[in-house]
């Protein structure tokens, strides 16, 4: 209905009350719902006033839900995943930091409940991602601009919404952009068990591409291989092996990879240059080492490798809104198709985020922290 002549408010039928399925793999409280309605006098909020560890300067805070304006959507936050960008960016790391005090979260999945006047994009009850990084996901519900704001199908699972518009488009962008692939390909790429990682080995097989996938080596190690096998991984290797030359064989009927994915840096990009095929490229996107990249003089010279970075980000910003929204439904159908999965996730709701942004910094994590609220 209209209100005062500028605002369409949503009812909350039953439709918007049921009862979401969890994702493969995801863990839920089994009287976990998500409604469309949303209570006005009451918004929470992750904030945090200054830079440093996450657990100690991110707070739970009540904060006022600003007017509706002609172009304004209100949404009901439903989930929001913790990112390392989104650790980073609380640590004064990233390069992208919103002015302070700011919410935390650059990723998540909300409902709309309202909608400006002149806003056409959206109407109650859709589910809407951010366009862009620092839009500050981890609260209970927020006023944002409409064209910051990009709309996706309801009828996807909610933890593989809340996780599409960083990890999946990383991947994808990589896959397509730097080497002209094409079925058969291999791609060799390091943490191999990332969010991004888990995307590449699915969109890859989804392309009709083979991926050498390389892992750090833990007690688990089966489980894990196993695990990435079922995603559409053709070899899972630990970093130790990767390091053996007699790991060569075991790619002999593999392709030489014309493309590697380096979220490493230090030693581990260095091997992966090794298995590079002569022009072939390294497209660096994180540096979990926090070592830099060694390539080395003969590789470049004789093998003439090439050297490149990617930042979902800078990606956005070189090119328009329609293309990110026709990037978010070609993996929607991907989705669709049961081509595209979200990553194994524990669903935490939000009061209890100290232990998730903790779990989250956590090495050899197993399931991605995504807040409920």
């Amino acid at each position: 209905m209209w209100v005062s002549g500028t605002l369409w408010l949503a009812r909350t039928p039953a439709l918007l009350r049921r009862r979401w399925l969890p994702a493969p793999g995801c863990r839920r409280s089994a009287a976990t719902t998500y409604s469309a309605s949303a209570d006005p006098s009451r918004v929470r909020a992750l904030v945090y006033e200054h830079h440093g560890h996450p657990a100690k300067v991110v707070e739970l805070k009540n904060l006022e839900l600003p007017a509706v304006g002609g172009s304004d959507v209100h949404v009901r936050m439903l989930a929001a995943p913790v990112n390392p960008s989104d650790i980073n960016m609380i640590q004064g790391n990233y390069g992208l930091l919103p002015k302070l005090p700011a919410v935390g979260g650059n990723e998540g999945v909300g409902q709309v409940v309202a909608v400006g006047s002149s806003v056409t994009g959206v109407k109650p009850g859709d589910w809407v991602i951010p366009a862009a990084a620092g839009l500050g996901t981890w609260r209970t519900q927020a006023v944002f601009k409409e064209e910051a704001l990009i709309a996706v199908p309801s009828d996807i699972p909610l933890q593989s919404a809340a996780t599409l518009s960083v990890n999946p488009c990383t991947a994808y962008r990589m896959l397509v952009d730097f080497e002209q692939l094409r079925p058969g390909d291999s791609v060799i790429q390091n943490a191999s068990n990332s969010g991004v990682g888990q995307a590449v080995i699915q969109i890859a097989a989804a392309l009709g591409l083979r991926t050498i996938n390389v892992v750090r080596d833990r007690p688990d190690i089966q489980t894990l291989t196993d695990k990435l096998k079922n995603l559409g991984a053709e070899h899972v290797i630990t970093e130790e092996e990767l390091r053996k030359p007699e790991t060569k064989n075991l790619f002999k009927d593999t392709p030489p990879p014309r493309l590697a994915l380096n979220c490493v840096g230090g030693k581990s990009s260095t091997e992966l240059l090794r298995y590079l095929a002569p022009g072939g490229t390294m497209v660096t996107y994180g540096g979990m080492a926090k070592q830099p990249v060694i390539a080395s003089v003969s590789l470049l010279i004789f093998k003439d490798l090439k050297l490149r970075g990617f930042w979902l980000s800078q990606w956005k910003k070189d090119h328009s809104p329609a293309q990110f929204k026709e990037l978010i439904l070609t993996l929607c159908d991907l989705i669709h198709r049961g081509l595209l999965t979200a990553p194994a996730c524990a669903e935490v709701p939000l009061q209890d985020y100290q232990g998730a942004l903790e779990t989250s910094m956590q090495p050899f994590m197993s399931s991605k922290q995504i807040l409920t609220m």
